[in-house]
């Protein structure tokens, strides 16, 4: 059985990896040293971003600590390198590759072609495609991936019960990630399924998506959007896209009696300046996920395919006191129902 172990926190080195195309940084486990990668007995892992930069407070950086975490788990060393640029994906890959890295973990929808790719290149190598669904199952390449719909569906289910103008919307990367397509509609579907609980007529949540250029990185753009949505009442808003989300956030944190949504990780200790809004998180467990997959890797358990993650909302926090109870009971009722697919979302995948 694949042993779950808690994320942790940590410190990052930033150093240079030899191409213009990346960044890149270490960080160093057990006896093992980079020096070591390739050769027997070592357990080398690398890990590739996307666009987000591994401190994203969002998805880059959770599936870097589950890497580190996996990596400290089974004695290893762990390394990443920074997408600066989409091209660069499968000069990236190659680079832990050629290096004789037993693990590469590719983070994003956006990488799966270039991980397909290495993975037939390299079937000695398992690698991890966060966020890659796995279509034609290859031996040694295993896609994390994750039902967002089910938790951006009880994010939404809250926001319809705290709104108190009606109006409730989402800033969101590109469109053409089905995951952040699944977290958007299934807020929208949760929004809409507290109405009817509530006997209430509330408008459809306005889900605004960044174009895919970017998408993940782009702050200001966030920001502005979410002002946008604040000027016009909107008063409980999900930022779900990287860097683009947190924009929204930290925005939405400007305006008193506004709520706002985080994704991914729980933000409550990843983006602290969100706080002042911050009711919730729709999390996907990455970190979890990425380390129970470098565990099986290092035992030879892993398996191509498939492997689906845990998700859920994150604590309440500082709101948990300000959240009526009849509130806090129906999203703790309804919280299995929709994991198990008893209350289904409504959300075509």
């Amino acid at each position: 059985m694949i042993k779950r172990i808690a994320s942790i926190f940590f410190a990052v080195s930033i150093s240079l990896f030899g191409l213009t195309a990346c960044s890149s940084g270490t960080e160093e486990t057990a006896a093992i040293t980079e020096a070591d990668c390739g050769t027997e007995g070592a357990f080398c892992i690398g890990l590739v971003t996307d666009t987000g930069k591994v401190d994203d407070k969002s998805f880059n950086q959770s599936a870097w600590e589950g890497a580190v975490a996996g990596a400290e788990n089974v004695g290893g060393f762990a390394k990443y390198i920074e997408t600066l640029d989409p091209k660069d994906y499968a000069t990236n890959i190659g680079q832990f590759a050629d290096a004789g890295y037993n693990v590469i973990i590719g983070v994003g929808f956006l990488m799966a072609e270039a991980m397909t790719t290495a993975a037939k290149q390299y079937p000695d190598i398992k690698f991890i495609g966060v966020d890659q669904f796995q279509g034609e199952a290859l031996p040694n390449l295993t896609g994390l991936v994750f039902p967002e719909d089910k938790a951006g569906f009880l994010a939404g289910v809250l926001a319809g019960h705290l709104t108190t103008s009606g109006k409730t919307g989402a800033v969101l990367g590109t469109e053409v990630v089905p995951p952040v397509r699944y977290f958007g509609e299934g807020f929208r579907n949760g929004v809409a399924y507290a109405a009817q609980l509530l006997g209430k007529d509330l408008p459809a949540t306005k889900l605004i998506y960044h174009a895919p250029d970017n998408a993940f990185n782009d702050p200001a753009w966030g920001g502005a959007t979410a002002k946008q949505l604040l000027s016009q009442g909107y008063d409980v808003i999900f930022g779900a896209g990287g860097n683009t989300g947190n924009g929204a956030l930290l925005e939405i944190a400007k305006t008193p009696g506004a709520y706002c949504v985080g994704v991914d990780a729980d933000q409550w200790g990843t983006l602290p300046e969100a706080q002042p809004c911050l009711v919730t998180s729709a999390m996907k467990l990455i970190d979890k996920g990425v380390a129970a997959l470098v565990e099986a890797a290092s035992a030879g358990t892993i398996e191509g395919g498939n492997f689906f993650g845990d998700v859920g909302l994150a604590p309440y926090h500082d709101f948990d006191s300000k959240i009526d109870s009849a509130i806090k009971d129906k999203i703790a009722e309804l919280t299995p129902q929709v994991l198990d697919g008893t209350v289904p979302t409504g959300v075509k995948l």
